[in-house]
């Protein structure tokens, strides 16, 4: 019987909602820059990167380890 690791799973979530309001936050800021456009960009790597290893994270804890 595997045992969940609900911590992981729980910070996890938590990335997965700072990655979302740290790309609404700089959307309403992107206007303000010379080059929005890349600016956008990298924000949109950065926040695919931080939801990818959440969700790698939150898989991980659901899968468990061996008691």
């Amino acid at each position: 019987m595997r045992r969940k690791n609900m911590r992981i799973v729980v910070v996890g979530a938590i990335l997965i909602v700072l990655a979302v309001g740290f790309y609404l936050f700089m959307l309403s800021i992107a206007s303000k820059s010379t080059d929005p456009k890349a600016l956008m960009e990298t924000v949109g790597t950065v926040s695919g990167v931080v939801i990818g290893i959440s969700v790698a994270m939150i898989i991980v804890g659901f899968i468990g380890k061996k008691e």
